[in-house]
Formats: structure tokens, sequence, C-alpha cells
């Protein structure tokens, strides 16, 4: 029976090994050397400190920025361990929200928001990814048709131009990678960022 058990167990360590700690460290590595930037989360620094990622989306409230996809994330109830709160973004905790189409609080949800979006731009169909969550909480971007749908309403609230803030949107939408794969989007974080750096005319 040990003559069988042992090479079990050689090759339980041997894997794990391999598989588990030089494999991991081998793609750490070399993903730092040829990708320091992506490797180390895609940080954006502005006027040398970091002030969020590319890749995880930000809660932006004002009605002077952009704003993303909502966020289904949560965070344990600081209250009552047992329950949870809403976190947008909350990157330690990614999700989506589990409800159905068939949910009555998702349903009600959507239609707050559907009302509150055309009372910000009446007239005009509301994108869809303003109003609905993604799987993970936590996406950057949204679709070029939501970016330019804020336009009137940050333009208003930062004394600018539509034309202005619309050139500005159309200057930030990235095209599908290498032509064909996903689809054209707005990072919300870079958007606000070239946002700041515009001034009233």
């Amino acid at each position: 029976m040990l003559n069988q058990l042992r090479p079990a167990l050689v090759l339980l360590i041997a894997l794990t090994a391999i598989t588990g700690l030089a494999y991991p460290l081998a793609m750490t590595g070399i993903a730092g050397v040829i990708f320091p930037a992506k490797a180390g989360g895609s940080l954006i620094e502005r006027d040398g400190r970091v002030v969020g990622s590319s890749l995880i989306g930000q809660s932006f409230t004002s009605e002077r920025y952009f704003q993303g996809r909502p966020s289904a994330t949560s965070a344990a109830d600081p209250t009552d361990a047992t329950k949870t709160v809403p976190a947008p973004y909350n990157a330690a905790n990614s999700s989506g929200s589990n409800l159905g189409p068939t949910s009555a609080a998702l349903a009600e949800r959507v239609k707050a928001d559907v009302a509150a979006r055309q009372a910000e731009n009446p007239g005009r169909p509301v994108p869809v990814d303003l109003v609905t969550t993604s799987g993970s909480g936590l996406d950057p971007d949204v679709s070029p048709d939501a970016a330019l749908f804020q336009v009137p309403r940050v333009a208003k609230a930062r004394n600018l131009s539509e034309n202005r803030v619309r050139s500005l949107v159309e200057a930030q939408v990235q095209g599908r990678l290498l032509g064909i794969l996903g689809e054209p989007r707005v990072n919300m974080l870079a958007l606000n960022l070239a946002l700041d750096g515009l001034s009233p005319k």
C-alpha cells in the first residue's frame, strides 16, 4: 500500500508546488516586466497621487461629473454583521445584485432610475447602461450614448457649452479591441479627469 501511496503524495506535492507557487510567481514576474502599469492595477495618477484605476469604477454623484453605471456591490453593515449595506464599486465584494427579470425590487429600482434620468434630459430615451448594473458591479465604462446623454447636465453645472463637452466625450471614446472585440466605450474616470482640465469660457 505504501508503494501506491508514495507516488500519489509525491505527485500531489510536485503539482502543488508547480501550479500553486512556481507558475503564479513566474506569471506575476513576467507581467511586471512586460506590462508594469497593467500588472500594478492600471492605476491613474494626477498631480503625483493615485486617483483610481482604469479597471474599477468610482461613484461620481456630483452634477458636475459624468456618472457611471449603478453598482450593486455591498459591504457588511457596521451595526449588524449579519446584514449588508450598499457600497458602490466595492472591489472587495465584486458581484451583481442577483435580482432576476421578475424581481419587483429590481423593477422598482430601474423605474425610479429611469424617471430620474428622464428628468435630467427630457425627451431623450435613457440608455440602458445608465439604469442597469454590470455583473461585477465594478464596470468603469459606459457606452458613448450613455456619456452623451449626460452632456446637457454636466455642461450646465460647469458653465460650459454643450458642444465643448460633447467634443470632449467624443474624444474619449475607445473603439473595439482590434476593431472587432467588445463595444465602443467611455471610461468615466478618464473622462472626468479630462473634464476637470477644461476651463469655463
